[in-house]
């Protein structure tokens, strides 16, 4: 399998994104920030990474949450897995929320996010006057049993 090549561009201060295992299928995110942010408990809030990214067309890259954070602390992606698409050139940005019941001080450094390439298929939509029938059918959440 051949690797996909992504072309960085770091702000002042900024990491690379890092694999920190040879089995990793997600590289660390770092927080890029001049000061300290405070994660409250139900709170929202969007870290810069000061990374940009090149992705090679047909892939994307997906920022997902760091098991870590959200086992101890309940922090987590808000909207994981977020997509980068290979035409967006702009900072890379972590929506983290706070789950939690304590407060969490994110800083400058910090891990807060995995970064997955990805390959994407694009689908061609076809309407269809009807669908085919299946034993699940129309059945929603939960459906399938327990």
């Amino acid at each position: 399998m051949d690797e996909p090549v992504v072309f960085l561009n770091l702000m002042p201060g900024a990491g690379a994104p890092e694999y920190r295992s040879s089995g990793a299928a997600g590289a660390d995110l770092r927080a890029r920030l001049d000061a300290p942010v405070e994660l409250r408990p139900g709170a929202t809030a969007v870290i810069p990474t000061g990374v940009r990214i090149q992705l090679p067309s047909g892939y994307e890259a997906q920022v997902r949450s760091r098991s870590g954070l959200a086992a101890k602390h309940g922090v987590s992606c808000l909207n994981a897995p977020g997509t980068i698409d290979s035409d967006y050139r702009g900072e890379i940005g972590v929506i983290l929320h706070n789950h939690g019941i304590e407060p969490i001080s994110i800083a400058d450094g910090d891990r807060i996010a995995q970064l997955v390439v990805a390959p994407v298929s694009r689908a061609r939509f076809v309407e269809v006057d009807s669908l085919s029938d299946t034993d699940r059918g129309a059945g929603g959440f939960g459906s399938t049993g327990r």
